[in-house]
Parts: structure tokens; sequence; C-alpha cells
């Protein structure tokens, strides 16, 4: 049986290297989900913080793999943290893999390389939770 990947990525910054990605998993027959176009994306983010977090609930059902895609800022992202740790409740992998190398389609260009040591959460102790100590693997999205 195939798995199902979510895709959690800073929309805003990273939507047009985060499509090189989705791409190349669309020639592999694999489903992806966390993608959304830009029309609905604003439509469900005019209706609140809550509709957000919904529509990311909906879409981490049935999936077993998060793949974070790290641009320079993905990690800082409120949203990115919620998925993240959405998906460690539900016992999803999560990979992370740094997309600064590919080449945004409008600006040409590369971006920084996002900070793996970054708190994307508290433990029920309060202690800070890193990305790069709660994910299972960390790669270079290489072309």
């Amino acid at each position: 049986m195939a798995r199902r990947v979510f895709f959690s990525f800073h929309y805003e910054n990273d939507i047009n290297r985060s499509m090189v990605v989705r791409n190349s998993w669309v020639t592999q027959g694999k489903e992806a989900a966390g993608f959304i176009d830009k029309v609905e994306f604003e439509q469900i983010k005019r209706q609140g913080e809550k509709a957000i977090c919904n529509w990311i609930d909906k879409q981490l059902e049935g999936t077993s793999v998060t793949v974070v895609l790290i641009g320079a800022k993905t990690l800082d992202r409120t949203f990115v943290q919620y998925e993240i740790c959405k998906s460690l409740q539900r016992g999803n992998g999560v990979i992370g893999i740094h997309i600064n190398g590919i080449k945004d389609m409008r600006t040409g260009m590369t971006s920084a390389r996002g900070n793996i040591h970054t708190v994307i959460g508290r433990y029920n102790d309060n202690s800070p939770a890193y990305f790069d100590c709660v994910c299972n693997g960390i790669y270079d999205y290489i072309l």
C-alpha cells in the first residue's frame, strides 16, 4: 500500500520551490496532501486561524509521513509548527528536506538555508522540542 504524504512548507516564501518537489512526486505516482492553490488558501485564511487548523487536520487524515520542505523561515511559521506537532501526535514519520538550493521561478534566486535547530513546540514538561531532535531525518533536495 502506498503511503500518503503531507507536505508542510512556508506558503508565501516557498510555494514555487515546493512545486518543484511536488511535481517530482507526481511523476512517481505518489499521493500528496498539504498543497493548496492560492485562491483556496486565501479563502481559508480569511476565515481565521481555526479554519486553517481544521483544514490542516483534514489534510493530515490518512497520511503516514509528513515532509517538511525547509526554506529560510519555514520552521518559524506558526502553522508549520502546528502541522509538525499534529503529525507527531498522529504518529506520522517526519522528514525534513532543505529546499534552499531550488531557484524560485519568479526571482531565479535560491534562499538562505533554514535553521533545523528551531523550537517547533513544547513537551508536556514545557521543555523545548527542536525540529532536528523530533524528525526522522533531514536531507537536501538535489536537482
